[in-house]
């Protein structure tokens, strides 16, 4: 885990309100292990905005990293409007990674939100070996959607209202590819009610699942304690707080779906 400041090669509107930033971080690319890893971002230097924000790795090759965000607030606004050569720091890499996918499977990548970014690392990942493999992305609506929808290329689009792909969430090109597809595995990032529906799916059929969690991260490292996540220890009753909950920042953010619990699951 390193610090670097970096300096910002392009920054750039792909889809309403949802940005694509890369930079060069040679030095946190040097630590870089995989698919999965996050990096914090100090956005400006002021007491106005002293946090750093968590920012999934969409790509890291060639001494360069890419993250895909999209405009929430302030800071993701000043974000925005950070042109190329300006410089920023980073905190990275940090967190775990994806694992399994190369391994006797059919990787099934399912994206949400703003929660597409470490699933196209993964299928960068996938193409670079040679591993069959669908990813299916959804969205509220068409203005969220930056890719194509390409069904005879395991390309699967969904949008709540069905201005675009198919109509409705992504559990059932889901279903229906596990129904295909030999040795499924599903691995998952998107805004929890997405996770919950996908853990109780995966538990119910017996599929094996990766959820990459987000969570609100006040310093990345485990010194605030902000990212906790329960989880799913039946073992006993009355649990120390460690065996009760997990840090999202130095425990994940990429668990076994059978390993958490969500609150409202």
């Amino acid at each position: 885990m390193l610090i670097e400041r970096v300096n910002i090669i392009s920054n750039e509107e792909v889809a309403h309100n949802i940005w694509q930033m890369s930079f060069e971080a040679p030095e946190i690319i040097s630590e870089y292990k995989g698919p999965g890893q996050f990096i914090n971002i100090l956005v400006e230097d002021s007491w106005s905005h002293p946090l750093r924000r968590p920012m999934s790795i969409a790509s890291a090759k060639n001494g360069k990293i890419s993250i895909i965000y999209k405009i929430f607030g302030d800071v993701t606004d000043i974000l925005s409007k950070k042109l190329p050569n300006d410089n920023i720091e980073i905190l990275g890499p940090l967190g775990n990674t994806f694992t399994n996918w190369n391994v006797d499977c059919y990787p099934i990548l399912v994206g949400g939100g703003v929660g597409i970014p470490p699933l196209l690392n993964l299928k960068s990942e996938c193409e670079n070996y040679n591993i069959d493999h669908s990813i299916v992305i959804g969205a509220r609506n068409a203005t969220e959607h930056f890719m194509t929808h390409e069904p005879e290329n395991d390309i699967i689009l969904t949008t709540d209202d069905g201005s675009f792909g198919e109509l409705g969430t992504v559990m059932n090109p889901i279903d229906r590819i596990i129904k295909e597809k030999n040795s499924p595995y599903i691995f998952a990032c998107g805004p929890e009610p997405m996770l919950v529906a996908i853990r109780d799916y995966a538990l119910k059929n017996g599929i094996p699942a990766q959820l990459s969690v987000e969570s609100y991260m006040g310093c990345g490292v485990g010194l605030c304690q902000g990212c906790i996540i329960s989880k799913n220890n039946k073992s006993q009753k009355d649990n120390s707080y460690h065996e009760q909950y997990s840090l999202v920042c130095l425990d994940g953010p990429i668990y076994e779906a059978e390993d958490i619990k969500f609150e409202q699951s």
